[in-house]
């Protein structure tokens, strides 16, 4: 998950960063349609990170990783349970 989060993060990144140099260098050398490029970049920078956010959750959603670490999380207290019960000579 940590792999897909840096490739995604980079892609993100990449996007933006050409977005705003697309945007740049048409402001400069004075295209008329550095406005609508201005446009898409402002767009673009909430878009980009939301788009990538989503494919983080479903990504999550499908690997079943959380149900994993809820099961390994539950495995986990039940047996510091059991050696607590232990180690105070109650039991249940």
């Amino acid at each position: 998950m940590k792999k897909l989060r840096r490739v995604l993060a980079l892609v993100g990144a990449i996007l933006l960063i050409g977005m705003y140099l697309a945007t740049m260098l048409l402001a400069i050398f004075g295209n008329a349609d550095s406005k609508g490029w201005l446009m898409a970049s402002i767009v673009m920078t909430v878009l980009i990170p939301v788009l990538l956010y989503a494919i983080q959750l479903v990504a999550r959603v499908f690997s079943g990783k959380n149900q994993k670490e809820a099961f390994r999380k539950a495995e986990a207290e039940q047996k510091a349970s059991e050696n607590k019960d232990n180690k105070t000579g109650h039991r249940k």
